[in-house]
């Protein structure tokens, strides 16, 4: 299944919340997933209701978050500030806390993936480094609230590729940690930029497109309209009343055989950026390769070869959507001795998957189902999870594995993985 987002009025955290929670998301299994991320007790709050944005009936998404003694006031939904400024929470501090979460691993990068986004483009605007990019802890809970039930929302929703429309960034002035600054906000440009985003003229003044929302789209989304066959509308609402119908509305359906669409024959979805290196200490691959995926890389993998004069060396190969593409090379040149990198287009045949939870006697296990022509024909227990049900039940990884497996094996000849 693949998602348009259609942003007549922009986007923010709780907007797109809505429209995963309109679509068929129940709050219930968001209150789930957000217990799982393991926040102090009664630090956290989410409900949904139906509201009219004029004429338009949407779904509103509330998350409330406990205030903090000496937290500045919280003006926009997530408000990132340097560290010499009271309460805060770093990047690394937003990563622990969703590493610890029992979320799927794809949850998980995801989310990181969306505040880095997010903490990059402030270390830019404000000519720091990432590490000193702190946030307020009452926008920091909120935000992890907000992006990491998104993140779970598409996963749960089956959402394998989301697209978006030309966003309304909004105009005026909005009052932040740092003082008045113009709109759209210099961080939520930044990641625009870097996602490549396509812009439109606002409905009307004000901040349409927050932080938050910025991010998730360039985490998530490519600026362009598939060719789809239409199932089913979700309509978020945005908390502010205005002369328009604040909403946002995803689309879901699934891609058709158009010759219009990204992924058709002649068209190259994908790049392949490749460099050989032989004078980097072996422990940097792992910490460059999470750099890599929390930006949004499909694949890493080093290969051994042999350079001029017999010297060993590793060749880093990043599999990306084409719109990553500077910001992937970027990465390796940063965080790597490479002076180079080399780039090709390639195309990418995919088969439809979703997560989906099977019972196993050492409690529930996320399984990716592979699906072809909407039938299911295969499982792969996910690795992480095996691990923990392991430590849990004194017990080797292998059992975990295996009895994973065995349950999602009767699931797909039950045909109930097909009717989900």
């Amino acid at each position: 299944m693949i998602g348009y987002l259609d942003l007549p009025s922009g986007l923010s955290g709780d907007m797109m919340l809505g429209c995963l929670l309109d679509a068929g998301w129940s709050v219930e299994s968001l209150r789930q997933t957000l217990v799982k991320l393991n926040l102090p007790a009664g630090s956290w709050a989410v409900s949904s209701k139906d509201v009219m944005k004029g004429a338009l009936r949407a779904t509103l998404a509330s998350v409330t978050v406990a205030e903090f003694d000496a937290a500045p006031p919280p003006l926009s939904p997530l408000s990132p500030m340097l560290a010499d400024h009271g309460p805060h929470r770093g990047l690394e501090d937003v990563r622990k806390i969703i590493e610890r979460a029992d979320v799927s691993p794809s949850i998980k990068t995801r989310a990181i993936g969306v505040f880095t986004h997010l903490a990059r483009a402030e270390a830019k605007v404000h000519g720091t480094t990432i590490e000193r990019i702190h946030f307020h802890e009452v926008g920091a809970l909120d935000a992890i609230v907000d992006i990491v039930g998104v993140c779970a929302g598409i996963e749960a929703l089956g959402i394998e590729k989301l697209y978006a429309s030309p966003v309304p960034a909004g105009t005026g002035w909005v009052n932040c940690a740092h003082g008045k600054i113009p709109l759209p906000a210099p961080a939520t440009l930044e990641m625009l930029a870097a996602a490549g985003a396509v812009l439109r003229d606002a409905p009307g003044p004000g901040e349409l497109l927050t932080p938050t929302g910025a991010a998730i789209l360039a985490e998530f989304a490519t600026f362009s309209q598939p060719a789809m066959t239409l199932e089913r509308v979700g309509i978020g609402a945005g908390q502010r009343d205005c002369a328009w119908p604040n909403v946002a509305r995803l689309l879901l359906g699934e891609p058709t055989d158009s010759p219009t669409r990204a992924d058709s024959p002649a068209a190259s979805t994908h790049v392949l950026i490749e460099t050989n290196i032989d004078d980097m200490n072996p422990q940097l691959y792992d910490a460059v390769s999470r750099s890599l995926f929390a930006a949004g890389a499909l694949d890493v993998w080093q290969s051994a070869i042999v350079m001029k004069k017999s010297r060993p060396a590793i060749t880093l190969s990043v599999l990306a959507p084409s719109a990553l593409e500077s910001r992937v090379a970027g990465i390796v040149l940063a965080e790597t001795t490479t002076l180079g990198v080399r780039v090709r287009d390639v195309r990418r045949h995919e088969a439809h998957r979703r997560m989906q939870n099977v019972s196993t006697q050492f409690g529930d296990v996320a399984v990716k189902v592979k699906l072809i022509d909407g039938r299911a024909i295969g499982a792969t227990p996910e690795y992480d999870e095996c691990v923990k049900r392991a430590s849990e039940a004194g017990v080797a990884v292998r059992v975990v594995i295996e009895a994973a497996q065995a349950s999602a094996h009767r699931l797909l000849l039950s045909g109930e993985s097909d009717a989900t």
